[in-house]
């Protein structure tokens, strides 16, 4: 029952720009809107666990609702979701352990864990089962980074690694336990 992250990080490992933007994902022509396997990996989820921030940037793209998996978000701030993404999203909040026992228990088995502070929270407590991340060639300088400290090491191996456009690497890590 895999928890697994599907991100994409600069070449300095920052997942948002200094201001928190997002605008160089889009910094390697893609002309053919190759999605980098993202359509593939959403076939494996049952459900999407996202923290608050990565919620509301969500919301504020100018686009239709992007999931067709059931969204839930992290947060210990918000009380209420928006009346426009009621269907679309609901609150949980607790310890990760505490969210994937809920989830599995309301049969919610294979997690994509979005949104960088919910990584570092599952990483921290080893509830990270996969890491597909895919390296966008552009030094950022600053932001948001995707690693932050852990309690102990964590070991994964490497499942594969794919060259996209070619200039992006996406490279598939599986947990070692």
């Amino acid at each position: 029952m895999p928890n697994i992250v599907f991100i994409a990080i600069s070449l300095d490992g920052y997942i948002s720009d200094k201001n928190g933007g997002l605008d160089w994902l889009q910094s390697v022509p893609n002309p053919e809107n190759n999605d980098m396997g993202y359509a593939n990996f959403i076939e494996r989820i049952d459900a999407i666990v996202m923290g608050r921030n990565t919620f509301e940037t969500v919301c504020n793209f100018d686009i239709d609702w992007p999931y067709e998996r059931p969204v839930f978000v992290l947060s210990t701030t918000l009380n209420t979701i928006q009346e426009k993404y009621k269907e679309k999203a609901e609150l949980i909040n607790g310890s990760p352990a505490d969210i994937l026992y809920e989830l599995n228990q309301r049969g919610y088995y294979r997690l994509y864990i979005d949104g960088g502070t919910t990584i570092q929270s599952f990483l921290k407590e080893d509830l990270i089962d996969e890491l597909i991340i895919t390296t966008i060639p552009i030094l950022l300088g600053g932001g948001s980074r995707l690693f932050a400290d852990l309690p102990k090491e964590l070991k994964f191996e490497l499942i594969g690694t794919e060259v996209l456009l070619n200039k992006i690497i996406q490279s598939h890590y599986k947990r070692k336990r």
